[in-house]
């Protein structure tokens, strides 16, 4: 809804009132000309600027994110006369860079105020658009405050359009009249920006593993990108969830209606939806005019790194264009190409990291839209640069699943990585992590499916103790290992029928390294994900001639007789049943009497079969 004006504009301020085209026209040759951000860019003066017949040379146009800013011709070329200094890429500067018009400057956006402050990035015109102004003169900056505020202070010349529809935010939105030169009264609708909604089922499989990794009680930041929103989906039966973000979009608006995003959980700004940005409907609008639920402040303050880790169970969900094996990930450049930039990705991620509870999760697809190009490589591209560190990445998000990097070493990483990579490329990555000495020669990648999260299970065992049972992935095998080496000498030979005193990669990665058709693994973990402790181990190997499974368990000395290996023994013989498989096998130690007594308490039709070395145990379904 369009607000009326508090009275005439030109009245109350004649000396300010103008066109844009005589504000144009005050630019001078080697003027550094802020423009404002994203929906809040003033089209109506970067198109004066661009239309006057003479335009001033060496004027270089300093901006974050513009949105459909940039006039392009029927060719998509870019119809400029200025060069740009950008600190993203977004879809209205490609083409630009793509004809060097643009100096993409990477640094984190929070950094950008304190460098136009200090005159790093010196600024002689501030472009701007506001709201209507009240009865005392005061405008509000809108829906984008980020890094406006800091060039308005430094600018000589503060030029804003001034538009009836723009919403007036609550936060550190607020300026005066008299600390604007020129006012250009504009009757125009605020630009929209709506994220298409993301129908391939890639990457809803993507959004749903990001959505299990959120806890109630989460405060989030949800980067631009269709696969972050749409992670937003999925968090409809979570609760009490809060906000502090870089930008909000239209993808919060459902779990405001159904009062799932209150912020009641929030260390900082409690019960408030924080941000510094709005990239949205006018429905997004309408919701933030006046509405004190909404706290929108500078950048530098809402990307603080201390702020950001100050803040509750704090998730920061952005995306990445490529990973390498170690972990090293790349955000504004793909095939040589620049494509948006750093942002508040780095500030988040770190600061998440060192939130209590909080989890920094980066997730892309893949592969590239076409499929031809693994989006997880051995190494980054030339051209590639690694704006995320590979000590910043903690989780990463593919269709394929999810890798947990932080405190792993660089072949952990790489197995972890490759898990979740696509499987028509793992072979080729494999062996190029082999030549690079991340992996050892015998190392292999059976499984070529998207990790079964819904394998996964929470269940309560006798001792009132809540553990999970899920799938056994790849880069378990270092927790394996410590589970066997924690088993007492008595239980290692029931359980591998030899003296085995050591496992070797080879071994270790049956148990853990399965493709799921002939051979299936679970464990058993406690703790978070980031801090999960591995209590136990079951698989099973089927025989297609008989269709029947052998089956095998670890259990941690430390859990022995509270009921983990019943649940162990269930949840295999469920998975199984599911599958078709006719029953378990099990030849076993004749002193293994506990294991004998478990068939029987989970199956009716278990037959015994002993000789003098072993005890063969047959479970049919």
């Amino acid at each position: 809804m369009t607000k009326p004006y508090l009275g005439d504009l030109k009245e109350r301020y004649p000396e300010k009132v103008t066109t844009a085209q005589a504000v144009a026209s005050l630019v001078q040759p080697g003027h550094r000309v802020f423009v404002g951000t994203g929906c809040s860019t003033p089209r109506s003066l970067l198109a004066a600027l661009e239309a006057l017949k003479n335009p001033p040379p060496d004027v270089e146009l300093v901006h974050f994110l513009t949105t459909n800013a940039m006039a392009h011709d029927a060719d998509g070329k870019a119809l400029t006369h200025y060069r740009h200094r950008s600190f993203f890429i977004g879809s209205d500067m490609r083409a630009a860079s793509r004809q060097g018009l643009v100096e993409y400057v990477p640094i984190q956006i929070s950094k950008v105020p304190d460098l136009i402050s200090r005159g790093s990035i010196p600024i002689d015109v501030a472009m701007i658009q506001v709201s209507a102004p009240d009865a005392f003169g005061y405008v509000s900056l809108g829906v984008s405050v980020d890094v406006i505020p800091a060039a308005v202070a430094a600018a000589k010349l503060v030029i804003a359009e001034v538009n009836g529809a723009m919403p007036r935010t609550q936060g550190e939105t607020t300026m005066h009249i008299r600390d604007i030169h020129k006012l250009v009264p504009v009757h125009t609708p605020v630009q929209e920006y709506v994220h298409q909604s993301a129908t391939e089922e890639i990457v809803q499989q993507i959004a749903k593993y990001i959505a299990g990794i959120i806890d109630d009680g989460s405060t989030l930041q949800v980067g631009l990108g269709r696969i972050p929103n749409e992670a937003l989906r999925y968090l409809a039966d979570r609760k009490d969830l809060g906000l502090h973000s870089d930008v909000v979009t239209d993808a919060i608006l459902p779990l405001l209606e159904k009062g799932i995003l209150t912020g009641r959980a929030k260390s900082q700004l409690k019960n408030k939806m924080v941000a510094s940005f709005a990239l949205g409907s006018r429905e997004l609008y309408d919701i933030m005019d006046g509405n004190p639920l909404f706290s929108l402040h500078p950048i530098e303050w809402v990307a603080s790194q201390e702020v950001i880790a100050a803040q509750h169970k704090m998730v920061s969900i952005s995306q990445a264009f490529s990973i390498d094996l170690t972990g090293q990930a790349c955000s504004d450049q793909f095939e040589g190409e620049l494509y948006g930039g750093l942002g508040a990705q780095v500030d988040f991620v770190r600061g998440s990291a060192l939130s209590k509870g909080g989890k920094p999760v980066v997730c892309l697809t893949s592969t590239t839209e076409d499929g031809a190009t693994s989006r997880i490589k051995a190494l980054l591209d030339p051209g590639e640069a690694a704006t995320l560190a590979r000590s910043d990445l903690h989780y990463v998000v593919t269709e394929y699943g999810i890798a947990y990097l932080h405190g792993k070493s660089i072949r952990e990483r790489a197995l972890s990585l490759l898990a979740i990579a696509h499987p028509k490329f793992r072979g080729e990555l494999l062996a190029r992590a082999k030549e690079l000495g991340f992996l050892d020669q015998a190392c292999t990648i059976e499984s070529a499916f998207p990790y079964p999260v819904e394998e996964e299970i929470q269940v309560t065992l006798r001792t009132g103790k809540v553990v999970k049972i899920r799938p056994a992935i790849v880069s378990d095998s270092g927790a394996i290992k410590a589970l066997f080496y924690s088993l007492p000498a008595d239980d290692k030979y029931t359980r591998f029928f030899r003296q085995v005193r050591a496992l070797s990669s080879h071994e270790v990665q049956k148990l853990c390294n399965l493709d799921y058709k002939l051979s299936v693994a679970f464990v058993v973990v406690q703790g978070e994900r980031e801090n999960e402790k591995l209590i136990g181990h079951a698989t099973y190997f089927v025989n297609p001639s008989t269709n029947l499974a052998e089956t095998a368990f670890m259990v941690s000395n430390e859990w022995q007789g509270s009921g983990l290996g019943g649940a162990m023994q269930r949840r295999l013989m469920d998975h199984a049943k599911a599958r078709g498989i006719r029953g378990f096998e099990a030849e076993i130690l004749p002193e293994n009497s506990k294991m004998i007594r478990l068939a029987r308490s989970c199956c009716d039709n278990v037959s015994v079969q002993r000789d003098e070395d072993s005890v063969h145990i047959t479970m049919l379904f």
